[in-house]
């Protein structure tokens, strides 16, 4: 069904005509520009009026129009591209009166391009002296007001074309995440990694714990699940040669949604063949200082009310000791489940069902009462091994040689010293298996083709998964997962 228009829709919509009438298509075609705003605004906002007037300036550049001021036969307004923004004056003087009328039917957030030369307003503001408007395309919709129209954020998120047009918050994390991405692209390609591509549709779910989307493919007349981790087939490619690899790609994990986790989102995952847990250590603090130097220019990167510094070395702290500072519980030593259980209780840790030994009662222990107050760049290592399938045991076989990463109250990195053993493999995966059975939903399948490839030999190695969304909240300090996403999934609104 089609929506009533406005008002203001309707005037913008028989104004199309009028473009018409004057030879202009108001959804118009290539406009060769040669000037980016901000690069202007940075080499000429210090410039004298008199400099610029002696020695002009001459410009073209494109953009939205953010503002307009008519006055009859002249008029200034605001002009927005990719990075910034600047004022312009047209007059009917300038530029003529058959070009004039084409600007005249002009409304904020019209797409248009300007030529002309620059100067100084009267206030010292940089401002472009129009010489040639183009219009190239029409805007049907009014847009919000800079205050007021567009501040719910569901309403933001659901509309994110506009917020980025009327928020530049929202426009500067759009731009600055990719920044961000092939900051980690470039670090990594510099160390020698290579980057693959692993499939997004897999037989069986595996390579973590979490809840797969499923889906069917009709000429095989099988389901599949959408990948919960690139995990398995990375290690196929190490064992097939390719001593140091990664990919950064999207997840899919059917799981709720909140302001840190979205169905879909993107991970990078690696693995350095003859390495082990300090390698991915040594990787992992090198990746985040070189993000804070090279895409922010700083150490100390702000989150919320605290900063978060990258100049100390990162602190590093078994989960063990990390649990038994907050606590005074101590999981080194010989508990039984039972006895765990009746500590839980104690403490108010939550339970499930589909528990069954100490180590789950660990893991909670530390979600309960450690991982909020990891604000400082923090290792966690040595884990229990029930909630680590994939990764070489410890000296004490409890516990394996894994670690996650910790900043702001939450984690952004998981690493092993990789399981190779394949026997050891297939016993963790039967493990998996049973716990499934009880009821676990986010328990691994077993993957057969992984064991084969496990057959012919893994080495030793150090792997790790970095969420990609998280680490770019942090570093561009917004709370909520949407903000980075620039298409979050949302729920359906009935109309």
């Amino acid at each position: 069904m089609e929506e009533k228009m406005t008002d203001q829709e309707q005037a913008r919509f028989d104004k199309l005509a009028r473009y018409e009438e004057l030879g202009v298509d108001p959804f118009g075609s290539r406009y060769d520009w040669k000037d980016q705003i901000a690069d202007l605004n940075a080499k000429y906002a210090g410039a004298s009026a008199e400099e610029l007037e002696a020695d002009p300036v001459h410009v073209k550049i494109a953009g939205r129009l953010m503002a307009l001021r008519k006055m009859g036969k002249a008029a200034f307004g605001n002009i927005q591209d990719e990075y910034s923004r600047i004022q312009f004056w047209i007059g009917i003087q300038s530029v003529g009166e058959e070009n004039y009328a084409v600007f005249k039917l002009s409304d904020l957030g019209d797409v248009a391009g300007l030529e002309g030369t620059l100067m100084k307003s009267r206030t010292g503001e940089l401002t472009i002296r129009v010489t040639r408007f183009t219009h190239i395309t029409k805007c049907l919709k009014p847009l919000p007001e800079k205050f007021h129209g567009l501040t719910d954020p569901e309403e933001r998120f659901r509309h994110r074309y506009v917020d980025m047009i009327v928020n530049e918050d929202s426009r500067k994390i759009s731009i600055l995440r990719p920044r961000i991405v092939k900051e980690i692209r470039r670090y990594c390609d510099d160390l020698g990694f290579i980057e693959v591509e692993t499939p997004v549709l897999s037989p069986i779910a595996g390579g973590a714990a979490a809840r797969p989307f499923i889906t069917h493919h009709n000429a095989l007349d099988k389901d599949f699940y959408l990948r919960i981790a690139t995990e398995l087939n990375l290690k196929k490619a190490m064992i097939g040669g390719i001593d140091r690899v990664y990919e950064i790609g999207r997840i899919f994990r059917n799981e709720g949604l909140d302001t840190r986790h979205n169905p879909e989102f993107t991970t990078i995952e690696l693995y350095q063949a003859y390495g082990d847990l300090q390698s991915m250590r040594e990787w992992t603090e090198g990746l985040l200082k070189d993000i804070a130097e090279k895409v922010f220019g700083k150490d100390q990167i702000p989150w919320g009310d605290v900063t978060i510094d990258f100049s100390k070395p990162f602190r590093w702290i078994s989960m063990a000791e990390a649990i038994k500072e907050k606590t005074g519980v101590d999981f080194t030593q010989d508990i039984s489940f039972e006895e765990a259980v009746a500590l839980a209780k104690k403490h108010n840790v939550p339970l499930e069902k589909s528990w069954n030994s100490t180590g789950y009662i660990m893991q909670a222990f530390f979600d309960e009462f450690v991982e909020g107050d990891l604000i400082q760049p923090t290792f966690i290592h040595t884990y229990p091994i029930e909630v680590s399938p994939l990764t070489k045991k410890s000296p004490d076989p409890r516990f394996v040689e894994r670690f996650e990463f910790f900043m702001g109250g939450f984690e952004f990195a998981n690493a092993y010293s990789e399981l190779n053993n394949p026997f050891d493999q297939l016993e963790r995966f039967q493990a998996q298996l049973a716990a499934k059975n009880r009821g676990d939903e986010e328990a691994n399948d077993i993957d057969e083709s992984f064991m084969d490839a496990m057959k012919y030999g893994m080495p030793p190695a150090g792997g790790i998964g970095v969420g990609i969304d998280r680490l770019c909240m942090l570093f561009c300090n917004v709370q909520n997962i949407r903000e980075i996403l620039l298409f979050p999934t949302l729920k359906t609104v009935e109309k």
